[in-house]
């Protein structure tokens, strides 16, 4: 007696000109390939222990996943054709068939802290969130051994790998494409696994100490001088001012006289005790000549 075979074709991403990766191979699984006489046998005894408990085998051989869920099913080792099962009610033979649940979901998880060297020296701390989804049930199962645990160990690499390239400044003010860049690499290193990984942010870049304190020393320095900077342009745009406004009286007397009794007005206003009370040369002058 022999079995049918099916087989059920993976297919890795390849390159352009149809020329596959050297480090990704394809990978073609098949199912009941010439059966030997033992599994016939353990299939058909199944079938026999089924019929023969019959009302309480239908509990054993029904199976139910979710609508976010997916069924990887094997026989005798090898993996069933018709790709996964779900969501819904599915079948299988007691003692022969064996499944794995998939779930389709998002799911998020933290890169640990990295310390990471940048490009111009630095030493940072920096951690980041990725969100994921299985895109191919019979990839995630059989190509690799845990998705989830290969998934973040590729993050954390990646992620000290990315920012190795970069310098501080980069790193503080160009969170967004680096995050674009990760996902991307995360997202094409993952997929032969059937893994999509649909984001990638950045959430802290922790400095060291000392540099913080160095970093804040030098925007203080340079506040500073852009103030004094500010206040020279000030006192210079002043100073234009006022001659303007000296040239203009000196060509009056009268106004320069105008000007002096608003002055008096605007310091008596303020109800002050004292006021000084310039007294012009003019009128001094020629007490000064009788004098002599």
């Amino acid at each position: 007696m022999k079995m049918s075979t099916h087989v059920v074709r993976i297919d890795t991403q390849s390159h352009n000109n149809s020329q596959i990766s050297p480090s990704v191979p394809s990978v073609i699984i098949a199912e009941g390939q010439r059966g030997g006489f033992i599994e016939v046998l353990a299939i058909i005894g199944s079938i026999i222990l089924m019929i023969l408990t019959f009302p309480i085998s239908v509990f054993i051989c029904f199976k139910v996943v979710q609508e976010y869920e997916r069924a990887v099913i094997f026989r005798m080792g090898r993996l069933r054709s018709g790709g996964a099962r779900g969501p819904g009610v599915f079948f299988v033979l007691p003692c022969v068939d064996n499944y794995c649940k998939v779930d389709l979901r998002t799911v998020s998880f933290d890169v640990p802290p990295q310390e990471v060297l940048t490009k111009d020296s630095v030493t940072v701390s920096v951690d980041a969130v990725v969100y994921y989804r299985i895109n191919d049930p019979l990839k995630a199962v059989v190509q690799v051994a845990n998705y989830s645990h290969s998934t973040r160990l590729l993050a954390a690499t990646t992620l000290r790998n990315v920012l190795g390239t970069r310098n501080l400044s980069e790193l503080l003010i160009e969170r967004e494409n680096i995050s674009h860049t990760m996902s991307n690499i995360l997202d094409h290193s993952t997929d032969p696994w059937g893994v999509k990984v649909e984001r990638v942010e950045i959430k802290d870049v922790s400095l060291p100490t000392q540099l913080q304190r160095a970093m804040a020393t030098e925007a203080e320095a340079a506040r500073e001088a852009r103030a004094k900077v500010i206040a020279a342009e000030g006192e210079m745009k002043a100073s234009r001012a006022l001659k303007e406004a000296a040239d203009t009286l000196s060509e009056s007397p009268a106004a320069l006289q105008l000007r002096y009794l608003q002055t008096l007005n605007s310091i008596s206003s303020e109800k002050n005790s004292t006021i000084i009370f310039p007294l012009p040369m003019d009128l001094i002058t020629p007490f000064l000549n009788m004098k002599r």
